[in-house]
C-alpha cells in the first residue's frame, strides 16, 4: 500500500475532519460543579437517567464492578457515589445503549470508516456479533464463532514457528482471562505476550526491580494518611485518576505538604473542589500543592540530584537528615552513589533541571522536615530514554531518610489502566522467570517455552520484517497506541490475520492483516452468565489490592462473549488433543481458574475464599517489609548521569499528553477542559516565548515535524496555543502526535518508547487555512 494509502487510513498522519479548536483561559481547580455537570451528561447522554444510575451506583462497590478506566485503590469506608467525572465517561462508552449490527457494516466500507475521527468510531455504539474481513473485501460480514475460531486455529497451526504469533493484551482484561490467555501462548509454544504495559509502566517495573527487588511499589492508600510529604512527579492525577485527589485533598486538609514536579502546571494538582461536598458547589475548594516545580522535560534525574545534593549538605551540618541505620542495614552502592552526587555540578544540574537551585533547595526543604515521604508518578517519568535512570533517583531519594517499608512513606507508581498490574502478575510478560514456568508446567504438565519473547516493540519490528505473521489482541486499541503510527500500520498490515477481541469500533479494526476478525466481548459493567451461572472475575489495582468485580448490566447482545470463555475456545479449538487441559470446565466456573492461579501465582493461598470477602485482599510485597531480593541482598543505591538533550536551533523537546476527555486511546470527547481546548484536538502547547522566537502567532497553523537519527515524522495541521510550559519544551496529544514516535527510539532496559521525549520543530503548514 502506497503511503497516500497509508495516511487515508490513519488520521493521525493527516488533518482531521473535526473543526478548529476554540482555546480559552484554563481553569484554576479540577472538580467542582462542571465536573458534575459533565458527568451527568455522558452518562445520561449515553445510557439514560435510569441505565446510568444504576450502573454508577455499582461502580467501584464491593458487590459491583471496578471501573474500567484507571487502577487507583477504592478506600476501606466508600462513597455512595465512589466514583470519578472520567469513570462515569468510561461507563457511558461501555454501557452505552448504542449498537453496531450486520447492516451498519454492510453500509460501511473500511476505506470510508478509516476516514472518519477516532472519537466519531468510538461513538457509533457496541459490536453485537462477530466479524470477518475477508481477504480481498472492502467490509465486513458476519462470521459465526465457530467459524471464527476455525480460521485463527488454522492460521495459527499453519505458522512455521510458534513464535511467530504475538498474543498482545491490554489491561483491562481481568485475572482470570489473562491467566487463560497466557497459558494457551505457553502450550502453543512461544512467550510472545507483549501488553500495554511495555508502552507506560515498563519502566518503572525494571526500576524498582533492580533497586528493590519487587517492580511494584510498596505504598498502600492508608499509608497517604500518614505521610507528611507528598511529591506528585511526571502525573496529572485530575485527569488521569481523578479519584486521587480526593486522597491528596485529605492529605492537604491535615496538614501533609504536596510538592508537584511537571513542566505543565495542571489545575487538578493546584486546588480541588469536591463534586461531593458543599464547598466543591459554592466554595472556593481545597488548595493541594505546597510547591510546584515547573521542570523541563525529562528535568527529574536533575532535580532530585539537585534535591539529595541539597540534603547531604544539610546532613554534613547537622548529622541527623540521613537515615544512616537504615543505609548501613538495608542498603548497598551508597558510597558510590554518594561519590557521584558530591560531583555533581550545581550549574549541570540547574541547566538539565529547567528550575533555579532555590526552587530545589525549596523542595528539599520539604523532604528534610518530612518524617515520612511517598513520592508518586506515571508516564511522565517512564517514557524517556533514561526512564528506568528517573524511577531509581525517586528510589535513591527514598533510600536516604529510610522512606521505604516505614508506615506513610514509599515508591507509587499510579498504573493507568484497570488490571495492568495484574495481568502482569498473571504472567502475561515475554521473560516470565523460570521458577513461575516452572510452576506453570507443573501444574499442567507441559513444558514452557524458555525463550524470550516479543515485547511490544519488538513484536511490531518482527510483523514489519515478517517474522510475524498472525496478531491477536485481547483488548485495546493497538495502532493508536502504538509509537511510530505509519510503521506500525504497515507492520500490521504485513501479517496474514489479524484479530481484536474489543467491546467498540476502534482504527485497530481498519488497518488489518491481509484477513481480519473482531471478536465482541462482554464488558466490566455486564452481567457474565457463563456456564449455566452467574460468574465474577477479579483485578488487581494501582497497590496489589485483589478484589472480585460482578456486572450488573443487561449485555448488549446475546451474541457477546466473555474473554474468558473467548480465550478457552481458541485455546480449544487450537490445540485440540495436545492439551490436557479442561478449557470447557474452566470457562464454565471461573473458580476453577482461580485454583488453578492459586497452584501457579504466590500469594494466592486461598484465592477463592479470600477474594469473596469485602474489599479482596493485599498480594504479599517483600520491599514493604524491607526484604530486598535484589542482586546484593538490599535495596541498591544507583547513580545515573544527567540525559543530555542537545536541540538544534529551532528544536522543542515534546512529550504526549491525554486530553479531559479521553482515556488511553478512547476519545470521549473533543474537550480538555482544564487546558482551555474546546472541540478539537489538533493543537500544540509551546511557551509564549517560544511562539514569539520561532515566528509564529497564537492560532497558527502548523505541521510537527519529529527529528531521530536523520529521520523526518510528520503530523499535519496542529493550531498554535500558547502555554505554561518551560521554554524549549512541547506537548500534544496522543494518539495523533504518536506519528512523531519513532518505534527505536525507546528507554534503556525496558524498551518502552520514549514518547516524552521527542525532537520536534515546527512547520507552516502548507494547507494553513484547512481544519485543524
Amino acid at each position: 500500500m502506497a503511503a497516500s494509502d497509508t495516511n487515508a487510513l490513519v488520521p493521525a498522519l493527516s488533518p482531521s475532519a473535526e473543526a478548529p479548536a476554540r482555546v480559552s483561559a484554563p481553569p484554576g481547580y479540577a472538580g467542582g460543579v462542571p465536573a458534575i455537570v459533565q458527568t451527568v451528561r455522558f452518562a445520561a447522554g449515553q445510557l439514560g437517567v435510569v441505565r446510568a444510575t444504576r450502573a454508577l451506583l455499582k461502580l467501584n462497590q464491593v458487590d459491583g464492578f471496578d471501573c474500567p478506566g484507571c487502577a487507583w485503590p477504592e478506600p476501606a469506608h466508600r462513597a455512595t457515589a465512589e466514583f470519578c467525572e472520567n469513570g462515569a465517561k468510561a461507563i457511558a462508552e461501555e454501557a452505552t445503549t448504542r449498537r453496531l449490527g450486520a447492516g451498519f457494516f454492510a453500509e460501511w466500507p473500511v476505506a470510508r470508516l478509516a476516514a472518519e475521527t477516532d472519537h466519531w468510531l468510538s461513538q457509533q455504539g457496541r459490536l453485537t456479533e462477530p466479524l470477518v474481513l475477508r481477504a480481498g473485501a472492502d467490509r465486513y460480514a458476519p462470521v459465526s464463532w465457530d467459524e471464527a475460531f476455525a480460521l485463527i486455529a488454522s492460521r495459527l497451526r499453519s505458522l512455521p514457528s510458534p513464535d511467530e504469533a504475538i498474543f498482545y493484551t491490554s489491561g483491562r482484561a481481568s485475572n482470570e482471562a489473562a491467566f487463560l490467555y497466557q497459558l494457551f501462548a505457553r502450550q502453543f509454544g512461544t512467550n510472545n505476550l507483549p501488553d500495554c504495559s511495555n508502552m507506560c509502566h515498563e519502566s518503572s517495573g525494571a526500576g524498582l526491580g533492580e533497586a528493590l527487588g519487587v517492580g511494584k511499589g510498596t505504598v498502600q492508600l492508608d499509608d497517604f494518611e500518614r505521610a507528611d510529604a507528598i511529591f506528585v512527579v511526571g502525573q496529572n492525577p485530575g485527569t488521569n485518576h481523578p479519584r486521587m485527589l480526593t486522597t491528596l485533598q485529605a492529605a492537604a486538609r491535615r496538614g501533609a505538604r504536596i510538592v508537584t514536579v511537571n513542566p505543565l502546571h495542571e489545575p487538578g494538582t493546584r486546588r480541588f473542589k469536591h463534586p461531593q461536598e458543599v464547598s466543591g458547589w459554592l466554595g472556593g475548594g481545597t488548595p493541594l500543592e505546597t510547591l510546584h516545580v515547573p521542570v523541563r522535560i525529562n528535568g527529574d534525574v536533575a532535580f532530585f540530584k539537585g534535591v539529595m545534593k541539597e540534603m547531604l549538605d544539610a546532613d554534613d551540618r547537622s548529622h541527623d537528615v540521613l537515615d544512616r541505620a537504615f543505609i548501613a542495614e538495608h542498603t548497598s552502592g551508597f558510597e558510590a552513589f554518594e561519590r557521584d552526587l558530591r560531583a555533581e555540578r550545581w550549574d549541570a544540574i540547574v541547566a538539565s533541571a529547567g528550575v533555579s537551585r532555590a526552587l530545589i533547595r525549596a523542595a528539599a526543604d520539604v523532604a528534610l522536615a518530612s518524617r515520612a515521604t511517598i513520592v508518586t508518578w506515571a508516564m511522565g517519568l517512564t517514557q524517556h530514554k533514561n526512564a528506568v535512570g528517573n524511577v531509581q533517583a525517586i528510589v535513591d531519594f527514598l533510600l536516604l531518610q529510610g522512606n521505604v517499608g516505614r508506615p506513610g512513606a514509599g515508591p507509587c507508581p499510579v498504573r493507568g489502566h484497570s488490571n495492568v498490574q495484574g495481568d502482569r502478575t498473571m504472567g502475561i510478560w515475554e521473560k516470565m522467570p523460570d521458577g513461575w514456568l516452572d510452576r506453570l508446567g507443573a501444574a499442567f504438565g507441559f513444558s514452557p517455552p524458555r525463550r524470550h519473547g516479543f515485547d511490544t516493540v519488538n513484536a511490531i519490528h518482527a510483523m514489519r520484517e515478517g517474522r510475524a505473521g498472525v496478531f491477536f489482541a485481547l483488548g485495546g486499541n493497538f495502532l493508536s497506541a502504538a509509537p511510530d503510527t505509519a510503521y506500525t500500520a504497515d507492520a500490521l498490515r504485513r501479517c496474514a490475520l489479524t484479530v481484536q477481541v474489543s467491546t467498540k469500533l476502534s482504527r485497530a479494526h481498519l488497518v488489518t492483516g491481509r484477513e481480519a476478525l473482531i471478536l465482541p466481548c462482554l464488558g466490566r459493567t455486564e452481567r457474565d452468565h457463563t456456564g449455566g451461572k452467574e460468574q465474577f472475575v477479579t483485578v488487581e489495582d494501582s497497590m496489589g489490592v485483589v478484589h472480585a468485580s460482578r456486572g450488573v448490566l443487561a449485555p448488549a447482545s446475546q451474541s457477546l462473549r466473555s474473554e474468558v470463555a473467548i480465550v478457552a475456545g481458541l485455546a480449544r479449538a487450537t490445540l485440540g488433543a495436545t492439551t490436557a487441559v479442561d478449557w470447557e470446565a474452566m470457562q464454565a466456573d471461573y473458580d476453577l481458574v482461580r485454583e488453578a492461579i492459586e497452584r501457579v501465582v504466590p500469594g494466592f493461598e486461598r484465592f477463592n475464599e479470600r477474594v469473596r470477602a469485602p474489599g479482596g485482599f493485599t498480594l504479599p510485597n517483600a520491599a514493604r517489609e524491607r526484604t530486598f531480593g535484589t542482586a546484593t541482598g538490599k535495596a541498591r543505591f544507583l547513580a545515573h548521569p544527567l540525559p543530555r538533550h542537545d536541540l538544534a536551533p529551532g528544536q522543542l523537546l515534546l512529550m504526549t499528553v491525554r486530553s479531559h476527555d479521553q482515556f488511553n486511546t478512547t476519545i470521549y470527547g473533543l474537550d480538555d477542559r482544564y487546558r482551555g481546548i474546546r472541540g478539537g484536538r489538533r493543537v500544540v502547547f509551546v511557551s509564549a516565548e517560544d511562539v514569539r522566537a520561532l515566528g509564529f502567532a497564537e492560532g497558527d497553523v502548523v505541521d510537527l515535524v519529529s527529528h531521530f537519527e536523520g529521520e523526518r515524522r510528520v503530523a499535519r495541521a496542529f493550531r498554535v496555543v500558547p502555554f505554561e510550559i518551560p521554554r524549549g519544551c512541547a506537548a500534544a496529544y496522543f494518539p495523533e502526535a504518536n506519528a512523531l514516535v519513532p518505534a527505536r527510539s525507546v528507554a534503556d532496559v525496558s524498551n518502552t518508547p520514549a514518547s516524552k521525549s521527542v525532537v520536534v520543530t515546527l512547520e507552516r503548514a502548507l494547507a494553513a487555512a484547512g481544519p485543524v
